[in-house]
């Protein structure tokens, strides 16, 4: 579509973020909450809706999303009530969800986002609410049967709902980021979207420049990965003004995602809150969160990515992107902030494990969690270069690994019994420096006749001669002043 004709429509999308809670077991009953067991055996009659059953609120899950509320600045619900929200369909067994209706869990919240400027920009949370999953419906290639999975029916979720303050396909993208990292920070669910933990649907519409009015919205489901997300509001945005262009209407319909084609089809017109009956849950008392229980939830927060951000930008003055690029994963950010409390080398630390660190993980497909060595072996490495005992290329090429395989030894016996500390006397060095000068006369004289660039050369050949023990801001000013000598 031609940039023009996008630029007189304002696109306006909201999010609704499904997060699948981390509780041994599910929302309402006893049932094993375990990904991947053998379809239809973690089931229970509670979970099937038999006449004479009763549910039970599972206590963890409301402080997980009482601990998500708090990460994402919202005012918490004192007296919770529960209710019944009804539609029939294979995957759910009682024909009704027991939800949160008329007071949500976490209200008036925010969550920011950093843009590619680098600007922050706060993305409003309307609710955050608690309920349960429906089970799982699959279609086999091939056959006219629909299986049906209800291991999931009943699994405690949360449902986050942002205000319609997204503008693009790239804001969208850094609100699904941060709510990922805020999810995985709190321990309160894994994010993984191809697993189904964590889902999103997308309200978008699109309005002209100018105009106070939202447009007609359309919802977006089945989008498996944050590109998918971003492809498939790229493609409504597009198609919405192709309709508005052309003077038809946007109808208000529920679309699915189409990851091989790259756009949406009709699913059904869109229901309206009466279609569901709301009513209150006769067989659930309300949850009153008093204060005590809501400050002890409160002190059990960890830090949060960008109270780490702004540690590392400020307090360690470390760039944008560095930060950014620690605080993607919960515990190479805590792997880091506890190696800057064992070294006062930030910069040298973020070098160490983007590079070194995260190559030794990513050759290995292990976390963090696995690596061999504890924050400590990384701040002596560090501590052995600043000092100049030891020089960057060897502790990493060398060092590194040596002490991967001898985790036991520290950096410095480690450095000592491999013979790599450098050569500090002055006096010897100098002697090596006249070696190599008086091993090469002939590039000597085109140094000294203009041709500066043989200086390299000559470092090389010094490293060669003391096995790449010199420190190298010694070796290259002996190496200078010799060759300037007339």
């Amino acid at each position: 579509m031609d940039e023009s004709i996008k630029a007189k429509y304002q696109p306006v999308i909201g999010l609704e973020v499904h997060a699948q809670l981390l509780t041994r077991s599910k929302m309402y009953s006893s049932d094993e909450n375990e990904y991947g067991a053998l379809p239809n055996s973690n089931l229970s009659v509670i979970t099937l809706g038999h006449p004479g059953t009763l549910p039970r609120i599972n206590r963890t899950a409301v402080e997980y999303a009482i601990k998500m509320g708090l990460a994402t600045n919202c005012q918490i619900t004192r007296d919770n009530l529960f209710a019944r929200k009804n539609y029939f369909y294979p995957d759910l067994p009682k024909g009704y969800q027991i939800t949160q209706d008329k007071t949500p869990l976490c209200t008036k919240g925010h969550v920011d986002i950093r843009l590619s400027d680098g600007t922050v920009k706060p993305i409003g949370i309307t609710r955050i609410h608690m309920e349960e999953d429906a089970g799982k419906s699959m279609h086999l290639a091939g056959e006219t049967e629909t299986l049906v999975d209800l291991n999931r029916a009943g699994v405690p979720l949360i449902e986050i709902v942002s205000e319609p303050d997204i503008r693009d396909a790239d804001e969208a993208y850094a609100y699904l980021s941060e709510i990922k990292k805020l999810v995985q920070y709190l321990d309160i669910c894994d994010g993984n979207m191809e697993e189904g933990s964590l889902r999103c649907d997308a309200n978008i519409s699109v309005m002209p420049v100018g105009s106070t009015k939202f447009g007609t919205k359309v919802e977006v489901k089945n989008m498996n990965s944050f590109r998918n997300v971003q492809r498939a509001i790229e493609h409504e945005i597009e198609r919405q003004i192709a309709l508005l262009e052309a003077g038809e209407e946007v109808i208000s319909q529920t679309r699915g995602f189409d990851a091989t084609t790259g756009t949406t089809q009709a699913q059904r017109t869109k229901e309206t809150m009466n279609d569901y009956r709301y009513f209150p849950e006769p067989d659930l008392p309300p949850v009153i969160v008093d204060d005590a229980w809501l400050h002890r939830v409160q002190s059990e927060l960890p830090a949060l990515p960008q109270q780490l951000y702004a540690r590392f930008t400020g307090e360690l003055g470390l760039s944008d992107y560095d930060a950014n690029v620690l605080i993607a994963e919960k515990d190479i950010a805590l792997f880091f902030d506890e190696l800057t409390r064992l070294t006062p080398n930030a910069k040298a630390a973020a070098n160490w494990i983007s590079g070194p660190v995260k190559s030794f993980l990513n050759e290995r497909a292990l976390t963090i969690g696995e690596f061999p060595l504890k924050p400590q072996h990384l701040a002596d490495i560090i501590g052995l270069i600043d000092a100049g005992k030891i020089n960057h290329s060897v502790a990493s090429k060398q060092l590194f690994p040596h002490l991967l395989e001898h985790a036991a030894q520290s950096a410095a016996e480690a450095a000592e019994q491999l013979g790599l500390l450098q050569q500090a006397d002055s006096g010897e060095l100098e002697a090596m420096v006249q070696q190599v000068l008086d091993a090469n006369p002939a590039k000597v004289a085109e140094y000294r006749a203009g041709k500066k660039s043989l200086t390299g050369m000559f470092m090389g050949e010094l490293m060669k001669l003391t096995k790449g023990k010199a420190d190298p801001k010694l070796a290259n000013q002996l190496l200078r002043d010799k060759l300037e000598q007339a």
